[in-house]
């Protein structure tokens, strides 16, 4: 349960450190004396959106400490060992937030996340409030209420369901590896031949692209080529050409070759020169006489390319990659070829599970049938007792079949709470027939049936009570103290007789500080006080029969 609330620089509080009874706690004050602030408070210690607006004017951050009693081996323990965080019997949380908008949260003195924060809170404290229409409304959360009601039985039932649909993800993982369905292991045995066919059809040889490019290349300058060639070799072979110029020169340098060693060095290169010439005249002969080339040639090239490149773009950057492709293309066909056996057992063991998983919904349908009969006709008494004689309220469980269902950790059932406040009325669903005041009957009505089965330790209530009054008022009450008897309450209330139930009133209250600013005030009341602000709730003018009715308020709920 919360025990304590310390608040710092939060909108008009300066700083209030409030304790909190283990039962009824109820605030109560003029509108606008800051009530909401508090619950505010409380939300934004238990992880809720941080608002720069909330820090208090002229300060520079807002601080919310808030001191949680809790069992051991509770489900806010588990979550804290979770997360490595000490954990005995209490949870202090504290959030900061500045200006600049940073922020800190810690647990326990170990800095947290928001998410994690959210994680530990939600098994703290549940807040509901006449305007968020309480989460019943929506029916993704009807199921996790009817579940908590059927307590550890349904938990075991869930574990065995999720056993049976983690095996039933393996089967399919492994359906998936042999090529998926029949249909599509078929399919890509289809694709996989065509691969194959293809690749090999080509007669693929590793460098042969680029032996091509290289050929094309010369065919495309073809013209240039023989006319380069054959100017070459005009220049070297002709008369008077480059060979026998040498020859000539060579000559000349030999008459004089004997009277210096630098005149037969000379003589010895022309020589070599020349034979180099006559050897390199011949080469270019060979290459003018033997060039050649068709066009039917030309287009086999450039049609062999175009079959080369459609190939890297499917299956690989070079031959290389297409033959490596080629490689595990048969090895996967060849897999796909002999799973059948294999697919066929798979197959088998799905559908077996599939039979045990249907059989396992069919248990928790049937579990929370039951379960639901014994909660709508408790909260069916309930709602009379709060005046709303005529109600009706069962749940919805819309049918599957073997053929249909669809199954998650939580069972193939999809339900919808159906209500109806008036007589003559077929009840509908609950988000599309009650309002504002039969919402917080009823979920009074539903509170007084989950108390104690959802291990939450705290619920705030912000002013549910609102648009009740008479006889229906003292009904409210009574069923805050049943509920607290199991389940720590702090209720936001403007009635009388809520606040004479309490274990503790606190009045909420402003003032101005030095005439100098406004300041709200948490102020916990004692007897005398209560009484004070009972006949402010009644309305009545302070006389002595007015305090006689507020002590018998206070005595009528033994207080």
């Amino acid at each position: 349960m919360l025990e304590r609330l310390y608040i710092k620089n939060v909108a008009l509080i300066e700083e209030a450190d409030v304790e909190f009874d283990s039962k009824l706690n109820v605030l109560s004050g003029e509108a606008g004396s800051g009530k909401s602030v508090i619950l505010d408070s409380i939300n934004f210690v238990l992880g809720s959106k941080a608002d720069k607006s909330m820090i208090r004017f002229g300060t520079q951050e807002a601080l919310v400490k808030a001191e949680f009693s809790i069992d051991e081996d509770s489900a806010a323990a588990e979550i804290l060992r979770e997360f490595d965080i000490e954990a005995d019997d209490r949870i202090i949380v504290s959030r900061r937030f500045t200006v600049d908008g940073k922020g800190g949260i810690k647990v326990n003195g170990n800095s947290v996340t928001t998410s994690m924060l959210k994680k530990i809170a939600a098994h703290l404290v549940d807040v509901h409030g006449q305007s968020e229409h309480f989460f019943l409304l929506s029916e993704n959360n009807q199921l996790s209420v009817i579940d908590s009601l059927c307590g550890k039985e349904i938990v075991a039932v869930k574990s065995e369901l999720e056993s049976l649909l983690a095996k039933k993800k393996e089967c399919k993982n492994a359906i998936l590896a042999l090529g998926g369905s029949e249909q599509e292991r078929a399919q890509r045995l289809d694709l996989l031949a065509y691969q194959i066919n293809e690749i090999e059809g080509a007669h693929i040889e590793i460098g042969e692209t680029e032996r091509l490019k290289a050929k094309k290349r010369l065919i495309d300058n073809a013209e240039k080529v023989i006319t380069c060639i054959n100017a070459v070799k005009e220049i070297l072979s002709s008369d008077n050409g480059c060979i026998d110029l040498l020859a000539t020169a060579g000559k000349q340098m030999s008459s004089i070759s004997d009277i210096d060693e630098q005149y037969a060095q000379i003589s010895d290169r022309l020589d070599n020169l020349s034979i180099d010439a006559s050897d390199l005249s011949e080469t270019v002969s060979d290459i003018a006489d033997n060039f050649s080339f068709d066009e039917d040639e030309a287009r086999t090239i450039e049609e062999r390319l175009n079959v080369l490149k459609s190939l890297t773009k499917k299956y690989g950057a070079d031959e290389e990659s297409i033959l490596n492709f080629l490689d595990t293309a048969k090895s996967q066909y060849d897999s796909l070829n002999d799973a059948a056996a294999e697919l066929e057992r798979i197959n088998k063991s799905l559908e077996a599970l599939e039979g045990e998983i249907f059989g396992v919904c069919q248990r928790l349908t049937e579990m929370r049938k039951v379960r639901c009969e014994q909660f709508c006709s408790a909260v069916e008494q309930q709602l009379k007792s709060l005046n709303i004689v005529n109600a009706k309220f069962y749940v919805d469980f819309t049918p599957y079949s073997r053929q249909d269902f669809v199954a998650n950790g939580d069972g193939a059932d999809k339900i919808c709470f159906m209500f109806s406040a008036n007589k003559g009325e077929p009840p509908k669903p609950l988000n599309k027939v009650i309002s504002g005041g039969e919402m917080s009957r009823f979920m009074l009505a539903v509170k007084t049936q989950l108390k104690g089965v959802n291990g939450i330790s705290t619920y705030i209530f912000d002013e549910i009570d609102a648009g009740i009054s008479g006889v229906t008022a003292k009904t409210v009450a009574e069923k805050f103290i049943s509920i607290s008897n199991d389940t720590q309450i702090i209720a936001v209330s403007h009635l009388p007789q809520v606040c004479a139930a309490a274990s503790a009133q606190y009045l909420i209250s402003k003032s101005d500080k030095n005439n100098s600013k406004t300041v709200t005030d948490i102020k916990r009341l004692t007897r005398e006080e209560r009484i004070d602000e009972i006949i402010r709730l009644t309305g009545s003018i302070v006389t002595q029969a007015a305090r006689t009715h507020a002590e018998e308020l206070l005595t009528q709920f033994n207080n």
